[in-house]
């Protein structure tokens, strides 16, 4: 997943990495791209550990608000796999288009055909690497599919610039491409929003 994030960040950019977690992903693109911006998370021990790699981080509670950041001031937001974990997602997703000048969204697809099967079979939320907690120890509020989260983008009028489909592993399959609701299990959504 990182490799294709890389692909799609230039060089130099300014890029704010919202729901930042220990600053890995940011303190990478700092490394191979020469990036400069900033992350923001909402757990103090998270932010600790992006510090400790040199990153600027703020303390914020996404899911109230953006304000604090004008229109177009990154390059890149990036919301790696955190937008599921908000109580408005939708409003994230306002926030984001407005505030970058592409966005990158990674979402955990809850529609692919093993978390359908273990649901069926066993009568249970599932469990997978894509989705590794339990249904009472999990971040995660708004679990979505591939169609739901595209009908939300096209509701909220943003343009989906690129999308790519991989496995919990980080690689594709033909299957993807044929039934990508049924076989990707994490989704990342190159966006922006409609003029």
């Amino acid at each position: 997943m990182n490799n294709i994030l890389k692909s799609w960040i230039p060089k130099d950019s300014e890029v704010l990495d919202l729901g930042c977690g220990d600053g890995t992903l940011l303190a990478s693109l700092k490394d191979h791209l020469n990036v400069s911006g900033y992350g923001v998370d909402i757990s103090e021990k998270k932010i600790e550990l992006s510090m400790d790699k040199g990153l600027n981080v703020i303390e914020q509670d996404i899911d109230a608000g953006l304000d604090n950041f004008i229109d177009n001031s990154f390059d890149v937001v990036i919301m790696s796999q955190s937008i599921q974990a908000l109580k408005k997602p939708e409003n994230a997703l306002k926030e984001i288009v407005r505030i970058g000048n592409e966005c990158i969204v990674s979402i955990p697809n809850f529609a692919n055909l093993r978390c359908r099967f273990q649901l069926a079979l066993t009568g249970k939320m599932p469990v997978s690497k894509a989705l590794p907690h339990e249904w009472y120890s999990t971040p995660n509020l708004h679990l979505c599919s591939l169609k739901d989260f595209e009908s939300l983008c096209k509701k909220l009028n943003i343009q989906i610039i690129e999308r790519k489909l991989i496995r919990s592993d980080g690689k594709p399959s033909v299957l993807m491409k044929v039934f990508p609701n049924l076989f990707t299990e994490v989704a990342l959504y190159k966006l922006k929003q409609k003029l």
